[in-house]
């Protein structure tokens, strides 16, 4: 593929079809993610994918979107209100400390996809971007991702749509964790204890959740 912002070459088959869209979509707008970082969730290759967790779109505050879902940059402060409250229900679900920075490739690294429905944003305006045509390409990962066996931690309305790509055993579904919905199902919703128990019936190795 021509000059994309880069991923790992096991995703190059399934985003090929979509070259156009993307090269239109990231060429016509200032948006965040950087662009070199706008595929860096698929840094991890599509076969190593044991769980992913699907969002809405890229945090709106400037300096905060990494092209990884839910997660900023490891010197940011302060937290996103969002991460707060996923740290929270991270401790509450499986004990884990809450850290002191937002980096979440740690868990990249060991087969969690953090992806967003949407892949860039305006700054300072949620949901500006959801309609330009990332979804029918998260869409076509998601139905690749069901296919396989991976479990699908789905969290708020965007992500539920996606639902009808996985297999419902494999599948956890709650309100985001923003602090608008986190209170209306997300917290209590154990998806790092049950997504464990999901791979451990499927033959899989657990996920450590604590936070490199």
């Amino acid at each position: 593929m021509s000059a994309l912002p880069p991923f790992d070459n096991s995703w190059g088959e399934l985003l090929a079809p979509h070259e156009g869209r993307i090269e239109s979509i990231l060429g016509t707008r200032d948006f965040a993610p950087s662009y070199e970082n706008v595929f860096a969730t698929l840094a991890l290759p599509l076969e190593k994918v044991r769980v992913v967790i699907f969002g809405q779109d890229p945090y709106p505050t400037a300096g905060q979107a990494t092209g990884l879902a839910f997660s900023i940059p490891r010197n940011f402060q302060p937290l996103p209100p969002t991460l707060k409250n996923i740290y929270r229900e991270l401790s509450d679900d499986v004990g884990v400390d809450t850290p002191s920075h937002g980096d979440l490739s740690s868990w990249l690294q060991q087969g969690v996809l953090l992806l967003n429905r949407t892949l860039t944003i305006r700054a300072g305006e949620s949901n500006s971007d959801q309609n330009i045509g990332w979804r029918e390409i998260t869409d076509a990962i998601a139905q690749e991702l069901g296919q396989r066996k991976v479990c699908a931690i789905l969290w708020g309305k965007n992500a539920e749509e996606l639902s009808r790509f996985f297999r419902s055993e494999l599948t956890i579904q709650s309100p985001h964790p923003s602090p608008l919905s986190a209170y209306r199902g997300f917290l209590g919703s154990k998806p790092f204890s049950r997504s464990n128990e999901i791979l451990q019936s499927i033959g899989l190795n657990p996920i450590d959740w604590s936070i490199k």
